[in-house]
């Protein structure tokens, strides 16, 4: 094993990157890819376009996901909504 073996072979439970493409966001909450990008044109999960494609961080996810499962946290409702 050299040093560049992490690269080739990643390993699944290795640090999630903290910005995602819609691949990984979809993958990370364990949805289709098809329903990331549904919400991320409708504007209902916090994300950016940058360059033309979509981009998620982490800890975003994260938060509106808490925020999804507990409404009573309104106060995340207008920080994810006008972006991260």
């Amino acid at each position: 094993m050299n040093k560049y073996s992490e690269i080739r072979n990643p390993n699944p439970e290795f640090r999630m990157k903290e910005i995602m493409t819609p691949r990984e966001a979809a993958e990370y909450l364990s949805v289709h890819v098809r329903t990331i990008y549904r919400l991320a044109k409708n504007g209902e999960i916090p994300c950016r376009k940058v360059g033309g494609s979509w981009r998620f961080k982490k800890e975003a996810l994260d938060e509106w996901l808490s925020w999804v499962e507990n409404p009573s946290m309104r106060e995340k409702d207008n920080k994810w909504k006008a972006g991260y």
